[in-house]
């Protein structure tokens, strides 16, 4: 089942569009949600934007090359791109109506997401014992904002996985149930692209 199937809008036989009353809610759902997306992508460029001006403002305070331990950010890479993956295999299992299936693909996602966060606050918690706050400079202060901002959405997006494999067991495959689905898997695609480029800026760049 494709977005366009779920989202598209309805033409007559002659291939006019006419709309007598107000928009379908399913083409309201589909812009709302791609604004709420393209409002997310403005604040991470903002916050992007001012990571890359105090990167190194680090107040004689230990900056990235110290603080990175680039094997475990590899492996929190490794979960989250592999659950995107999974993410995949689940919406194809939904459009199969393949319970089983999506409920695996699920299950997969959330463990793999569940870990990359696991990993991620203990980076935090290594930090915070050694000083490293955001109160101890800039770089740090726009560091923590940056990447926790990120694991605060992947944690909006764990319990709104739940919460959607809840509904299936309820309600199954409802037309209302697959656009949810479809804006889950939009949400965690677009949180693996955002980390893809924090991954680059913040640990690859930080490191050196």
């Amino acid at each position: 089942m494709s977005s366009t199937a779920v989202f598209g809008a309805e033409a007559d036989v002659a291939g006019d569009v006419s709309y007598d009353g107000p928009a379908p809610k399913r083409i309201v759902v589909a812009y709302g949600f791609w604004i709420f997306l393209l409002s997310d992508i403005v604040m991470f460029s903002a916050l992007f934007a001012t990571y890359a001006v105090l990167a190194h403002a680090s107040a004689g305070g230990p900056d990235g090359a110290q603080l990175f331990d680039q094997r475990r950010v590899a492996i929190e890479t490794g979960c989250l791109l592999l659950s995107s993956y999974t993410c995949g295999l689940m919406w194809m299992a939904v459009g199969a109506r393949n319970t089983g299936a999506t409920y695996l693909g699920a299950a997969v996602t959330f463990l793999l997401g569940a870990a990359f966060l696991a990993l991620e606050a203990s980076e935090f918690a290594g930090m915070v014992m050694i000083g490293a706050t955001p109160e101890r400079s800039a770089f740090l202060s726009a560091f923590f904002t940056l990447v926790g901002c990120h694991g605060v959405h992947v944690t909006f997006g764990l319990l709104w996985l739940a919460v959607m494999m809840a509904q299936i067991a309820t309600k199954g495959f409802r037309p209302m149930v697959e656009r949810r689905l479809l804006c889950f898997s939009l949400f965690w695609h677009a949180l693996d692209i955002i980390w893809v480029g924090l991954f680059t800026v913040v640990y690859l760049m930080g490191a050196r």
